[in-house]
């Protein structure tokens, strides 16, 4: 087909039907303009998954019509920001760029009172601010608000959608970017498409997944995984009202939407053209790894997940150019890169980042962390890393098996060691984690915590042992060093400012205690914001963001993952026109000498290191204490 010539043909046809009459003539010029623009790769996405539908014209037309819907809702403050966005599309590369991820409810309260913590962001240069799931959910185990009831309506515990409207205008006009979550993988069972489902209606159970029996079911499962076998066995789930066995990858009260069905895709687009048009500037996409499902695969990262992707890419593009995407892929490196793309998702987590920093302050190693980053490490420069430690999530080892096959490293049984290590239960661990997802077959499981209490801290203020206490702040500072430094948005988690420990209270509540995630979704009250339990590290801490924040080198500059000058040294390269940077970072409790053929390429013999403020003879061998971090910084 040539889809050139159909999609200019289709979309003058559709034109013609279209009924613009709530559009001003200039808001009419540009609509069209992005159409015409952006149509084609629409076009070229939607046919290869809906072609073969006999009634694919129409629901591409309804389509069309629900962007110009979501255009015309956008309001005009919203598409002024647009014009500014697209004017700076590289805005999420700079070195001023800092992000915080919270849950409104541990972080503030409700929405309002969220608005009043403005100056605390701003005190901390935090100008990127992810909350969390606050949509309707079902009440209970709502998976941390990932099983969304309704899109349109903020959990009531936490304000209205007037709430949120004010909050993003506030975040706005103190220069925060606002992300929210886009859940598209799955609805709650509550969700009204469900309740319609649930009730009968033919064309809502063909939202989802739904069996009258378990033979096609058992077929798929054959090659599909478990997410949260701690929890139930298997990927679909009886529901009684319809006798009727659906599509539930997580919870039995998430259900799988049914991207084979157009209608699916239109539906999904007006909410997330609704969540847009809200104001926030960037979306996480949940789970994107398993949007599509194929009969004969593991039904994650298929073709059609990336080709839907980009489609959803379009259609923002079209309404509301100023929002990006951000995925949320963890899964395999060598999948995980392949949604970052302008085209598809602009920034994305770096899981195996944040993965293999927490190994190499296990094996005080770093051999497998250089040459993961040296493999997968370095991304389209249209694009961004957000660049982590800990999230709201466990942790999962998803580093390459075959890179660390090369190092001489068994995949499987090196991940047992982590979560040995991890949980506490390997002798001379500092770490005080929990195991969540623990399969009762294989014994696999993943790690909670918080970044304190698996840095040692925990363990070391239990024992009163100020040299531990010492060597955790350490580890603590020099984890944070690296996403400060590597390129990309660093993302701090709310409540690893204060260095928060552990809080097992979620032990206590019973529509928690399944669920060990909850150990490190900690709340910040206003005690803690006052006064820093741990000065000594939000204070650092503050100073470490300072000086990112004043170096360009430090933004959208090239990054060179460099040769192990040790193998307790991981080692970087920051560069850009004028200036050149080199990071390097000792993994070990031990001091390190650094030979001066390693300060080779920064190609000066005097440097600056911009923590300790003072200068470095790069002909000299260059000595680093434990846990010391350096970012020696030249002019060409």
């Amino acid at each position: 087909m040539d889809f050139a010539k159909q999609s200019n043909l289709t979309l003058s046809r559709i034109l013609a039907q279209l009924d613009m009459s709530d559009l001003s003539a200039a808001q009419q010029k540009v609509f069209k303009q992005r159409l015409q623009s952006h149509f084609p790769s629409l076009f070229q996405s939607y046919y290869e998954v809906y072609g073969w539908q006999y009634d694919f014209f129409f629901h591409l037309q309804q389509l069309v019509n629900t962007l110009k819907t979501g255009f015309a809702e956008r309001p005009n403050t919203l598409k002024n920001k647009d014009k500014k966005k697209l004017a700076q599309s590289d805005w999420y590369k700079q070195e001023n760029m800092l992000g915080m991820a919270c849950y409104v409810d541990l972080f503030g309260g409700d929405l309002k009172k969220l608005q009043k913590r403005i100056p605390y962001f701003k005190s901390m240069g935090i100008n990127y601010v992810h909350l969390m799931p606050l949509y309707k959910s079902p009440e209970g185990d709502s998976d941390g608000g990932y099983a969304v009831s309704d899109y349109r309506t903020v959990n009531p515990a936490l304000g209205s959608m007037d709430d949120l409207k004010a909050l993003a205008k506030a975040f706005n006009s103190a220069g925060i970017n606002m992300v929210l979550d886009f859940v598209f993988n799955h609805t709650s069972d509550e969700h009204e498409w469900a309740m319609a489902a649930k009730a009968g209606s033919e064309q809502h159970q063909a939202y989802y997944y739904m069996f009258d029996d378990k033979t096609i079911p058992n077929q798929y499962e054959e090659n599909l995984r478990e997410i949260f076998p701690q929890v139930r066995r298997g990927n679909f789930t009886y529901e009684p009202k319809t006798k009727k066995w659906v599509w539930t990858t997580f919870n039995s009260f998430q259900w799988d939407v049914n991207y084979s069905n157009p209608e699916v895709f239109n539906a999904i687009t007006s909410e997330m053209l609704f969540l847009a048009n809200v104001g926030c500037d960037a979306l996480r996409l949940d789970a994107l790894a398993f949007i599509w499902k194929e009969m004969g695969t593991n039904c994650e990262n298929q073709a059609k997940a990336h080709t839907l992707i980009q489609a959803f890419n379009r259609c923002l593009q079209i309404v509301a150019p100023a929002v990006v995407f951000k995925s949320e892929a963890i899964v395999h490196p060598d999948e995980v890169v392949k949604y970052i793309d302008k085209d598809e998702c602009q920034l994305s987590y770096n899981p195996l980042l944040m993965a293999l920093i927490w190994n190499s302050l296990a094996t005080r190693k770093t051999r497998l962390l250089t040459a993961s980053m040296q493999k997968t490490g370095v991304i389209s420069e249209h694009c961004s890393w957000v660049n982590y430690i800990r999230c709201h999530d466990d942790i999962g080892w998803t580093f390459d098996d075959q890179v660390a096959a090369e190092l001489g490293i068994n995949g499987d049984d090196h991940r047992y060691f982590l979560n040995q290590f991890y949980t506490g239960r390997f002798a001379g661990s500092f770490a005080n984690g929990v195991a969540f997802g623990e399969n009762p077959s294989t014994g696999d499981c993943r790690v909670c915590g918080s970044l304190a209490s698996l840095c040692g801290l925990e363990r070391a203020q239990a024992e009163n042992d100020a040299a531990a206490i010492e060597l955790a702040i350490k580890r603590i500072l020099l984890v944070h060093s690296i996403i400060l430094s590597v390129g990309g948005v660093p993302l701090l988690y709310a409540g690893d400012d204060f260095g928060l420990l552990n809080d097992y209270s979620y032990q206590n509540d019973p529509s928690k205690q399944h669920d060990a995630r909850w150990v490190n979704r900690i709340a910040v009250d206003d005690k803690t914001l006052a006064a820093s339990p741990n000065p000594d590290i939000t204070n650092a801490l503050k100073q470490l963001i300072e000086i990112r924040q004043s170096q360009a080198v430090l933004g959208a500059a090239s990054t060179e993952f460099l040769p192990a000058p040790n193998e307790h040294a991981f080692a970087y390269l920051r560069e850009d026109q004028s200036e050149r940077c080199l990071c390097i970072a000792n993994f070990s409790e031990h001091e390190l000498t650094i030979h001066p053929e390693s300060l080779a390429c920064l190609q000066q013999s005097i440097a600056t290191d911009l923590c300790a403020l003072n200068t470095i003879d790069c002909r000299q061998p260059l000595y680093l204490g434990p846990y010391q971090f350096v970012w020696l910084k030249v002019s060409k």
